[in-house]
């Protein structure tokens, strides 16, 4: 008998932009769905003060994605269509992939129209032992649960 859905572990994920499927990542984060919330202040009967925050603006988080380097050059391509003011064809949909113990999807997080805003090389140490990563961020126009 069966008691209940196993939770996903975060190790089996993978990345997607435009439907083309993006492995080698090292980290994923900043998916958060998030609303400002508006404290708005009103009088109660006999003017008793009361609190009553409302739903504000929705705020569309940044993700950023940690890999290793390659030699593949394809987010600095996306990069410099940004740097050469060329947002429209840049605007891209991606999705975050979480897979489970069999490696079947599970869970996916859509990004709506993102663009790179950042694009970053971790510290190089002569004699180091560490692989050099690279972390780009996206902004984008929404995020939704597919």
């Amino acid at each position: 008998m069966a008691i209940g859905d196993d939770a996903l572990s975060s190790y089996a994920f993978h990345v997607e932009i435009d439907n083309v499927t993006l492995i080698q990542f090292k980290e994923v984060s900043g998916l958060k769905l998030e609303i400002s919330v508006i404290e708005h202040q009103e009088n109660k009967a006999k003017g008793i003060p009361i609190n009553k925050p409302v739903p504000g603006v929705r705020k569309n988080n940044p993700v950023t994605l940690k890999r290793g380097i390659t030699t593949d050059t394809g987010w600095w391509a996306w990069v410099k269509e940004v740097h050469d003011g060329k947002i429209d064809k840049a605007r891209r949909n991606a999705s975050i992939v979480l897979m489970d113990y069999d490696l079947t999807e599970k869970f996916r997080v859509n990004l709506l129209n993102c663009w790179p805003s950042a694009l970053s090389i971790s510290g190089l140490q002569a004699g180091g032992t560490e692989i050099a990563v690279e972390e780009v961020t996206l902004v984008h126009e929404g995020l939704e649960l597919a």
